[in-house]
């Protein structure tokens, strides 16, 4: 089997490309830095020719308002792209809750991107995600400064992007769910406590102030992105993750 990861070489597609790899798969990266341009459809019929399975684990480079337009056009041409090319199987990873947070550009946009497979011609994976552990930095630089860091007391069940891995690697090498899988960490914490645990964990003394109007996860409203009854829990704590060590 022929797997193509489109953003093969960011954050997760180096770690899918890895883990597939070790696996004895066929695997191929694809990204800008390959020469794949998802917003043209330049580079994709090569990547795409003899792929059973498309991985599609790629980001908008703007969480705001022109988000859609990014997803809107890069799952065109990859939909398109894979139909021509015969490829049997599209996946891609999306977050959990994302529909239930209308308010919230970036989320309307990966709601857009998720129609957009449901609706297209290709047997398809939805893998929905909820925040990963490794964001918690670019989280607390949001609405920080020297002194104190602010965050709101919205619920969060975050994961570890190794987890997130091994649920991709799992449904790129099965058949198609036509639907979708949610996949979350073991533990649900308020983000503000999230953050006093992270900064206690670093030896930060910095002082996190509950602040229900600061960050994006400010707009989020009630349990909207914890995982539900049917989810698959990852078994990585996030304490675990700290003290592992630097990341």
């Amino acid at each position: 089997m022929k797997i193509t990861v489109i953003g093969g070489t960011g954050l997760i597609g180096s770690q899918l490309v890895s883990k597939l790899r070790e696996a004895g798969r066929t695997v191929v990266p694809a990204s800008l830095s390959t020469g794949v341009d998802l917003l043209t459809g330049a580079g994709l019929d090569e990547v795409l020719e003899g792929a059973e399975t498309v991985v599609n684990v790629t980001n908008s480079p703007t969480f705001d308002a022109a988000a859609p337009d990014f997803f809107r056009a890069s799952m065109g041409h990859l939909l398109t792209a894979g139909e021509r090319t015969g490829v049997q199987h599209q996946v891609i990873l999306s977050i959990v809750g994302v529909d239930r947070v209308p308010q919230l550009d970036y989320y309307r946009a990966k709601t857009l991107q998720e129609d957009l497979l449901r609706n297209g011609p290709t047997a398809y994976s939805i893998v929905r995600a909820t925040q990963f552990f490794e964001f918690m930095d670019a989280v607390l630089s949001w609405t920080s400064d020297e002194q104190t860091v602010r965050l709101p007391a919205t619920r969060i069940q975050p994961i570890a992007t190794a987890d997130v891995v091994a649920a991709l690697a799992g449904v790129a090498t099965a058949p198609p769910l036509n639907g979708t899988v949610d996949v979350a960490g073991p533990d649900v914490f308020r983000l503000d406590e999230l953050g006093r645990l992270t900064l206690a964990a670093r030896q930060d003394r910095r002082t996190v102030v509950t602040d229900d109007e600061a960050g994006m996860f400010a707009a989020v409203d009630g349990d909207a992105l914890i995982a539900g009854p049917v989810a698959r829990l990852a078994a990585t704590s996030y304490e675990k993750w700290l003290t592992a060590g630097p990341r």
